[in-house]
């Protein structure tokens, strides 16, 4: 294709959504939707709410039923940050999964059992 027949169709496509765009500017259902959008962001803002709050709070069940999903669409969940303390030396180690080298060793030296029991917390 062409760099002007491109141009022309692309024109077109353009004058086509301009088209729509001012038909649904004056659909009265459109302006209702935005008054509501708009009134409801005002409250959230009031009340220092994030849209997230407001769907938990509407529908509790929600979280349950969809997975969370990362930026790439993988459905994959990250995992819980966990905090172990070992208590002869202090030191700590925060990880999020088993293949930690401090962690793995401590587990070879002392047993899987102990080193779990010097779990201090678990965060998300």
């Amino acid at each position: 294709m062409s760099l002007l027949n491109e141009y022309i169709q692309k024109e077109q496509q353009l004058k086509q959504l301009q088209e729509d765009l001012q038909r649904l500017e004056g659909d009265q259902r459109l302006k209702s939707e935005l008054e509501f959008k708009a009134k409801l962001e005002a409250l959230m803002n009031e009340f220092g709410k994030r849209p997230s709050d407001v769907i938990a709070l509407l529908d509790p069940a929600s979280d349950q039923r969809s997975p969370k999903t990362t930026a790439s669409g993988n459905a994959r969940r990250k995992r819980r940050l966990k905090i172990y303390k070992n208590p002869k030396t202090g030191e700590v180690i925060e990880t999020r999964g088993g293949n930690h080298k401090g962690l793995r060793s401590w587990k070879d030296e002392h047993g899987d059992e102990a080193v779990e029991s010097w779990l201090v917390r678990m965060e998300d």
